[in-house]
């Protein structure tokens, strides 16, 4: 199911199912933001990721010296288990709580929140995991919104950029063939704010920075002006995707990565992994934010 809300300036849906950003549309111009999930190249707008970001080493991962499995980026994704908790006139809150078939795959008693809220011309996705175990928790969280570029028929990829909030000189780091982080890669940002987009930037997969100044990010057209900022200021990691040939990007704030081809796949000692008290609270939030006229 779809649910809508929309305030003065923005309209935005969300599917049920996977807890997804579906739609994010201006009421002034009508334009849709959001990458309208094409199947030929990319069937998804923006999938939630928990409890991990990326993939794990032949999907499989050992806590407690048990072995468990684990898709890419996690099960909330396509879940059609998760249901709408609340609505307000602004917001949308949605939840999943652990039962026993995610005790198979993730031995941890969560309870999960993702909440869309409008505000202004702003959405805010604000994420909750309570531990409701009687042991710590090990998770990581991630956002993966797929904005339209370009926007007009006039305009190509290559007449739009992200410019980052501060001058950076920062390198990606490279998946091997199996997903996983093996070795720091090429210079993308040299004592430079502005990365432009171009059809072979994503050949070797997505863009993963670790060590960006930066908590914001500008997605901009060289015809069209400033389209829209992604706000990420509690987040470590950034990841930067497209699939080659289509008419979209990804700006993902994560709170984790994709594991190390070295890793030892114990689940607390993957790097950036989450660590959550008996009965604690964690929250973190990501801004979008439209900038049109």
């Amino acid at each position: 199911m779809i649910h809508t809300l929309h305030n003065s300036l923005l309209q935005l849906s969300v599917n049920t199912t996977g807890a997804e950003l579906c739609s994010l549309r201006s009421l002034a111009s009508n334009i849709e933001y959001l990458w309208q999930a094409d199947p030929e190249f990319w069937a998804n707008h923006a999938p939630v990721l928990f409890p991990i970001v990326g993939g794990l080493k032949h999907n499989l991962y050992v806590h407690e010296g048990k072995e468990y499995s684990l898709p890419r980026h996690g099960f909330i994704r396509y879940n059609d288990k998760i249901v709408l908790r609340r609505k307000g006139e602004d917001f949308l809150t949605y939840g999943l709580r652990y039962d026993a078939e995610s005790l198979e795959v993730y031995p941890f008693k969560f309870d999960f929140e993702i909440t869309f809220r409008l505000q202004g011309h702003q959405i805010v996705v604000h994420h909750q995991v309570r531990n409701l175990g009687k042991k710590s928790m090990y998770f990581s969280v991630g956002g993966h919104p797929a904005f339209s570029c370009p926007l007009h028929p006039d305009e190509s990829y290559a007449d739009y950029y992200l410019e980052f909030e501060q001058n950076e000189t920062v390198r990606t780091w490279v998946l091997d063939t199996g997903g996983q982080i093996e070795k720091e890669g090429p210079l993308m940002l040299n004592k430079s704010a502005v990365l432009p987009l171009h059809d072979q930037l994503f050949d070797n997969d997505a863009l993963i920075f670790k060590d960006l100044s930066s908590k914001r990010v500008r997605l901009k057209s060289r015809k069209s002006g400033q389209i829209l900022t992604v706000r990420y200021d509690n987040w470590p990691y950034l990841g930067i995707w497209a699939k080659p040939g289509a008419s979209f990007v990804c700006i993902e704030p994560w709170l984790g990565l994709a594991d190390h081809s070295d890793t030892d796949q114990v689940l607390k000692n993957k790097i950036g992994i989450l660590m959550l008290e008996a009965q604690a609270q964690f929250d973190a939030s990501y801004m979008i934010e439209i900038e049109e006229g």
